[in-house]
């Protein structure tokens, strides 16, 4: 279990409320999962935060990113958690236990991102767009929403409720980093040729970024087609 713990990264989100983070992290330490990252949090101080009793190591050592992109750079899957109570669905969407059982085979042999979005708004659909598939709690329709630190325990409970051997997948797949890569390449790309214009909307980088992580490419492949992206737009570029 312990490998598999280790390859675990709780995102949070512009968490608003330095005790959310606090929560966080003690559920964290409860269920042996100590790898903190926080993005854009909306207070600083939020390493010592009360509420995280006995998980203050955890709070010491979370890292703090300036962007989904960066936080999660070195992870192979990026699971979203949401309700998405009145928005449009671009990802599969799974209830927790079944979630959990894929997440559980991914984390023997490669690094996965549990995204949690902020108190207020949850994961934006910018955010969504870095996942590769999304998770739900299946809470009542009247009362969807849930603290954040309950939904960090209640999705970390699930995981190690069923941890079993799994057998390890011998080919590696993309980081998100390299995802990204891809992304911004192609994006470009799209723009030098006319595809895209030099000002086209957020939600089409969106709409590119999903595509790719659609594709589940291959540690190998990834490389491949970022090296075909950047020679592609070299020649676009020569002959403009």
């Amino acid at each position: 279990m312990s490998t598999q713990s280790d390859n675990l990264r709780v995102v949070l989100v512009s968490t608003r409320n330095p005790l959310n983070i606090g929560a966080a992290a003690r559920a964290m330490s409860n269920f042996g999962f100590l790898s903190l990252r926080v993005v854009n949090p909306y207070e600083v101080a939020f390493r010592e935060a009360r509420s995280a009793v006995g998980a203050s190591a955890v709070l010491q050592k979370a890292e703090k990113h300036s962007s989904i992109a960066k936080a999660i750079a070195d992870c192979s899957l990026v699971v979203g958690t949401t309700t998405l109570r009145q928005r449009e669905r671009h990802h599969p969407l799974y209830r927790l236990e079944e979630g959990a059982q894929r997440i559980r085979t991914s984390l023997s042999t490669t690094r996965v991102a549990l995204l949690f979005g902020s108190e207020k708004v949850g994961l934006s659909n910018e955010d969504l767009s870095h996942c590769h598939w999304l998770v739900h709690i299946p809470t009542r329709d009247a009362h969807p929403s849930m603290n954040l630190g309950q939904a960090v325990a209640v999705c970390l409970y699930e995981l190690v409720r069923g941890w079993k051997p799994v057998k390890a997948k011998k080919t590696p797949v993309a980081s998100s980093g390299e995802l990204e890569r891809i992304t911004t390449v192609l994006m470009e790309t799209l723009r030098a040729s006319g595809y895209l214009g030099r000002t086209a909307p957020v939600t089409a980088e969106a709409k590119v970024r999903r595509l790719i992580r659609r594709m589940s490419l291959q540690d190998g492949d990834a490389d491949l087609l970022l090296g075909m992206l950047r020679q592609i737009l070299w020649k676009v570029h020569s002959n403009g």
